[in-house]
């Protein structure tokens, strides 16, 4: 494709692949610069491969636990490799969608090389100097790795590079307790490892409610996690992790998940002006645009929800505004989930931000699992539903920490999004018996205590005995 683009899109992973294919879609003339390969970290070291691992790994929990629905337990034999062999015909099977030939297809201009803002206006990729209109960044994030002595001569694993191994590690040594930590943490174990998390925070899954956290913290010990919680690691001796208090953990392979930090060094931002915060963020505005004239970021790279679905908003929002300078901005209302087991869903509020903002006035209902029936009936009787509401009982964030998590927090994301109340959580029919009612069965407790409270009930009565007063029988 030849002459000034439209719009050229710097990285290939969710974030990148949606604008090009936005943008394609509308008749632009778009180029998409990818110098590693299409598909991102979702595709190839995320969410695709992780979750083909827990699968596997919860089948595994599942036969060793078949006597929660009255069915002999088995303990199965794990061939590491081949559960490996899963996970990778699994990005194989998924890989054409986010393929450059499906791009080109498409119409899109791939060019599978580096890239690197020359100017204004200008790229360099693959030899080819691209001018362009307008420009979107979506070139990601990496694993972050900690300043501790002797880490770098342990050959840690990341989420990144997990995925080469073919043998499963005897004893696994992970530093962080986040979503990444704690899903590695309990699908490794359950595939037989020894695994020691070791967290410096004073709980797991910092970002979620703490009833969260405890859940998921007494399920990983439950299971034979060794949670560390409280502890820093202060250097690697060969094999061995030295913690602050001088205890020493002996380890086969150790795995760093403590966070991943936005991939902004190499591309040429400061040559257009592109404002980067203190974490290295590309700073952006609600229409994703930033410091630059004609130059959007979207995903991982700007700092904000490090998540797939969030980038592929992110695009959604940002290509028509770069195309033709629309002033769409972000939802945010956004969801995310942990697919631990059980899983943790939230969006909005947690209780404790809510009373900082509304004190008392707040509205916070829950309901446990263990009175679900459909969990019941599934064995899967643990967990819990969180909902909080402003003080006129608006919907302003969910937690659900059971089984199925991640496909509840979606309707529940939906009501907020449209501004719903509690009470219409309630008053929706849900089919029965579903993992979806949890949520239902926490609005009822709030419906049920305004029909229940004193007020109320002294004008029910009275309007009761006056209409038994004036109804006389036919």
């Amino acid at each position: 494709m030849r002459g000034r683009h439209d719009l050229v899109v710097l990285g290939g992973g969710t974030g990148g692949l949606v604008s090009a294919l936005v943008a394609a879609g509308t008749g632009a003339r778009v180029a998409l610069v990818e110098g590693e390969r299409t598909g991102g970290d979702c595709l190839w070291t995320g969410c695709v491969p992780s979750k083909s691992l827990i699968a596997a790994a919860g089948l595994a929990h599942r036969m060793r636990h078949a006597d929660r629905v009255g069915l002999e337990p088995v303990d199965p034999r794990v061939d590491f490799a081949r559960v490996m062999e899963h996970v990778h015909g699994a990005i194989r099977t998924i890989a054409p969608e986010d393929s450059p030939r499906r791009l080109r297809e498409a119409g899109v201009d791939v060019i599978e090389a580096p890239g690197r803002f020359l100017g204004a206006g200008r790229l360099e990729a693959g030899g080819r100097e691209l001018r362009f209109r307008a420009a979107i960044v979506a070139t990601g994030s990496e694993p972050r790795m900690p300043p501790i002595d002797g880490l770098a001569e342990a050959r840690p694993l990341t989420s990144d590079s997990v995925w080469g191994l073919r043998e499963l590690p005897g004893r696994l040594v992970i530093l962080g307790g986040g979503p990444i930590g704690c899903e590695l943490g309990q699908a490794f174990a359950r595939l037989g490892s020894r695994v020691t998390i070791v967290q410096r925070a004073e709980r797991l899954l910092v970002k979620e409610e703490p009833r969260a956290s405890m859940l998921i913290a007494a399920r990983l010990a439950a299971e034979g996690v060794d949670v560390r919680l409280s502890s820093g690691a202060e250097a690697v001796e060969g094999d061995t992790l030295v913690l602050a208090d001088g205890e020493r953990i002996g380890f086969d392979r150790l795995l760093v998940a403590t966070g991943r930090t936005p991939r902004t060094v190499g591309f040429g931002l400061d040559s257009i002006g592109v404002r980067l915060d203190g974490s290295g963020a590309v700073e952006v505005d609600r229409t994703l645009r930033t410091s630059a004239a004609g130059i959007y970021a979207v995903g991982d790279v700007t700092g904000l929800l490090p998540f797939t679905h969030v980038a592929a908003h992110h695009a959604r929002v940002a290509t028509p505004n770069a195309l033709f300078h629309t002033r769409a901005k972000i939802d945010t209302t956004l969801p995310w989930a942990t697919f631990t087991d059980p899983e943790v869903g939230r969006v909005g509020l947690t209780e404790e931000e809510a009373r900082r903002r509304w004190g008392s006035k707040a509205i916070v209902v829950q309901a446990s699992y263990a009175t679900l029936d459909r969990a019941i009936t599934a064995g899967e009787a643990d967990g819990f539903v969180k909902l909080v509401g402003d003080p006129r009982g608006r919907l302003k964030g969910a937690t659900v920490a059971a089984v199925a998590a991640g496909e509840a927090i979606a309707e529940l994301s939906a009501w907020m999004a449209e501004g719903a109340k509690i009470d219409d959580i309630s008053r929706a029919v849900h089919p029965y018996p579903t993992f979806a009612e949890g949520a239902a069965r926490a609005a009822d407790t709030h419906l049920a205590a305004r029909y229940s409270s004193p007020r109320v009930r002294a004008l029910s009565r009275a309007a009761l005995a006056l209409l038994r007063a004036l109804e006389r029988p036919r």
